[in-house]
C-alpha cells in the first residue's frame, strides 16, 4: 500500500445525484464539483500517483437504509477529485485497474481510501486483455 486517507463525510449516493440531474443537469453537475472541492481538502495529502494503482474503498454508514451500489457510486466523486487534484493522470482503466468496495456500520458516516501501486507489468497488460468485448 502507498497511501492511506479516510474522509469522514458523508457522500452522496446515486439516488442524491439522480434527483439533483432531474431538477437540472447544472444541478447535479454543481453538486458533484461542490463535493469535489471539499474532497480536496482530504485528498490533497496523498502523493502523485503516476503508476497504475488498485484502489479499496472502505464505506462507512452509520445505518443500514441506503443501498450498497446506492453508496458506493461516490467513488466517481473521489477518482474524478484525484484527477482534478493532479494525483491521478486519468481513471481510466489504464490508471486504476481495480478497486474493491467494502462496506461497515459505523458511529458516523465517510470512506477510508486504501490506495496500492501495482508495480508488475504484467496486471496492467491482464487488465487490458481481459476488459472490453471483441466484436
Amino acid at each position: 500500500m502507498i497511501a492511506h486517507v479516510e474522509i469522514p463525510i458523508k457522500l452522496p449516493g446515486l439516488n442524491d445525484w439522480v434527483r439533483e440531474l432531474n431538477r437540472s443537469r447544472l444541478a447535479g453537475n454543481s453538486m458533484k464539483q461542490a463535493y469535489q472541492r471539499r474532497l480536496a481538502y482530504y485528498l490533497e495529502v496523498l502523493p502523485d500517483l503516476p503508476n497504475p494503482v488498485r484502489i479499496t474503498f472502505t464505506w462507512c454508514e452509520a445505518n443500514r437504509r441506503r443501498d450498497y451500489d446506492n453508496i458506493a457510486f461516490a467513488k466517481k466523486f473521489i477518482l474524478d477529485a484525484l484527477v482534478r487534484l493532479g494525483k491521478l493522470p486519468d481513471d481510466n482503466r489504464k490508471h486504476v485497474i481495480g478497486f474493491t468496495d467494502r462496506f461497515a456500520l459505523a458511529d458516523d458516516y465517510g470512506v477510508i481510501l486504501d490506495i496500492e501501486e501495482v508495480t508488475d507489468p504484467a496486471e496492467w497488460e491482464d487488465n487490458r486483455k481481459t476488459t472490453g468485448r471483441k466484436r
